[in-house]
């Protein structure tokens, strides 16, 4: 049997899925992402990742601005689909929708649940020093990231990955998942396995100002922590200068020898005391400048040492 699916995604992340799953001959009779948008500096209009996928493959879009609607609800409902299959959709579904096709709806999650539900799982496990995260897929319920997991996969997370460098090995293995998924949901043979609610934690969108650097912090901290910030929305800190304080973001960097006031340089090279040990800067970002390596950098910012960094 050839399942009828519905997908629902937006970002890269989900159009990899979208092709895996229209790669195994799965009939995908319609395609839910979110809304083109106007993005860039000439605001032009942009459909989403998915959106052009689906347009390659020939699969009709539909991009409602909410589930919230009654008549958005009927329409999905009204596809008669044996399941819904969700990758970083974007827009949350009632209670009416999950229940509308045959099998339900099932989601693609970037970590091993309970931890690390929510909006940011891939940032948030690197920032914590977590050594290993995986892709779950599991069947959708009310509540975020609550429902029981069908799948899993774990992958390690290795001492050079950044947020840029995990996102697509996630994206990857994800991807490769769903075939084997949804040939178990023909034969009947999964198995759902409730969470464990213990284990529990969550992974909230990240802020601007939870992106800045604490300097006081220990140096394999703030390594974590730019390496899962990089290379959106970037780790910073503020430069002085002599037309004003700079924000600058710090896409790559690694543990350093020695020690100092927090937030100091110790050399002319980028080299930076924290609470704990010290860091090197390898790759940086100015405001309004593109990322470059740190030697090219110091060509334009003089940053030399005891200079102390906010």
């Amino acid at each position: 049997m050839t399942l009828r699916i519905v997908f629902m995604g937006t970002p890269d992340f989900a159009a990899r899925s979208l092709a895996e799953i229209a790669a195994a001959g799965h009939e995908v009779v319609l395609v839910y992402t979110q809304p083109p948008r106007r993005r860039g500096r000439g605001q032009s209009e942009q459909k989403t990742p998915v959106h052009q996928l689906a347009e390659i493959l020939g699969i009709p879009v539909a991009t409602p601005e909410s589930f919230k609607s009654a008549e958005v609800v009927e329409d999905f409902a009204a596809l008669d689909a044996d399941v819904a299959a969700v990758v970083a959709y974007g827009q949350i579904l009632p209670q009416a929708a999950l229940d509308a096709p045959r099998f339900g709806c099932l989601n693609l999650h970037a970590s091993l649940l309970p931890r690390w539900r929510g909006a940011a799982p891939i940032q948030r496990a690197i920032m914590a020093g977590d050594e290993t995260t995986g892709v779950q897929i599991q069947q959708m319920e009310a509540g975020l990231d609550t429902g029981p997991i069908l799948l899993s996969e774990v992958v390690r997370i290795d001492g050079a990955d950044t947020a840029a460098s995990l996102h697509d090995k996630l994206m990857e293995t994800g991807a490769l998942m769903w075939p084997r998924t949804l040939s178990a949901l023909e034969r009947g043979s999964l198995e759902a396995v409730p969470q464990d609610e213990a284990g529990a934690t969550y992974a909230k969108k990240i802020s601007s100002a939870e992106a800045r650097i604490d300097w006081s912090r220990p140096a394999r901290a703030l390594v974590d922590h730019i390496r899962g910030l990089s290379p959106f929305p970037g780790a910073w800190f503020e430069l002085q200068t002599e037309k004003g304080p700079v924000r600058v973001k710090v896409l790559m960097a690694h543990l350093a020898e020695g020690q100092g006031e927090a937030g100091t340089a110790l050399d002319d090279a980028l080299r930076i005391a924290c609470g704990e040990g010290a860091i090197q800067l390898v790759r940086l970002q100015r405001e309004g400048k593109g990322a470059m390596a740190a030697e090219d950098f110091l060509r334009g910012t003089a940053l030399l040492a005891g200079t102390v960094l906010s």
